[in-house]
């Protein structure tokens, strides 16, 4: 593809990336058409803590929207070509979220402590624009269902779960976060510490939802929600 193309879409981000778009056989239009970008996260249901799911994101931008750009993700359960789609996620700026009224920030969840805690990797971005990608992703908020919500199944069967995101440190499965290393070759230990270095903050500690109700937080269970420079 055009990599022109593809920085002028990722560039809505901030941020460059050497990630594929998927071949059209030539078709310029149509919503798949758009250059993506593919992120990997760990993504817990809100109303029990304890179903995690390792999710890949396929993500691509709306623009021209009153409120800045949305990014659409289709969430699949693995990169194989025969992967599962099991829900969508949109992304938004934090600006655009302060403006929601509380009722549907309940829907909403951060990113902070994804990217300091090392939850989130971009398997397809080199290192640095990994880093790039990270320090605008940071500043989003998102809105996922899985409408698959139990993937094992032979069809979609089930409730379609919120998502809300691991805010704080020992809330992650273990076993998941672990075959997530394992399969994409990568340290969260390490990845957090070079983020932790290059942001220089500590990172959030908020703890799981008590119930659906709860609007999120970026870094603090309580008083200013603010970040905590980290420590030396």
């Amino acid at each position: 593809m055009d990599r022109r193309e593809l920085l002028g879409a990722l560039g809505l981000l901030g941020v460059a990336s050497t990630t594929e778009a998927a071949d059209h056989s030539g078709k310029d239009d149509g919503p798949m058409s758009a250059p993506h970008f593919h992120f990997c996260g760990i993504h817990m249901a809100k109303k029990n803590k304890n179903i995690q799911f390792v999710t890949q994101h396929y993500c691509a931008a709306h623009t021209g929207g009153t409120e800045g750009d949305v990014f659409q993700c289709t969430l699949f359960n693995g990169t194989g070509k025969n992967a599962k789609l099991v829900g969508v996620e949109y992304l938004i700026s934090d600006e655009a979220y302060r403006k929601l009224s509380d009722d549907e920030k309940k829907y909403w969840h951060a990113h902070t402590y994804e990217v300091l805690g090392g939850g989130l990797i971009a398997p397809g971005m080199s290192a640095e624009d990994e880093m790039k990608f990270m320090k605008v992703v940071i500043k989003t908020w998102g809105k996922a269902w899985h409408t698959w919500p139990d993937p094992s199944t032979a069809v979609p069967v089930g409730e379609p779960l919120l998502i809300w995101s691991l805010m704080g440190d020992g809330q992650v499965d273990e076993k998941v976060l672990a075959a997530r290393d394992k399969e994409f070759k990568v340290d969260t230990a390490k990845v957090r510490e070079a983020r932790a270095k290059e942001f220089g903050l500590e990172v959030p500690n908020v703890p799981a939802p008590k119930d659906m109700n709860v609007i999120g937080r970026q870094w603090t269970e309580q008083g200013d929600d603010k970040p905590t420079p980290k420590k030396p």
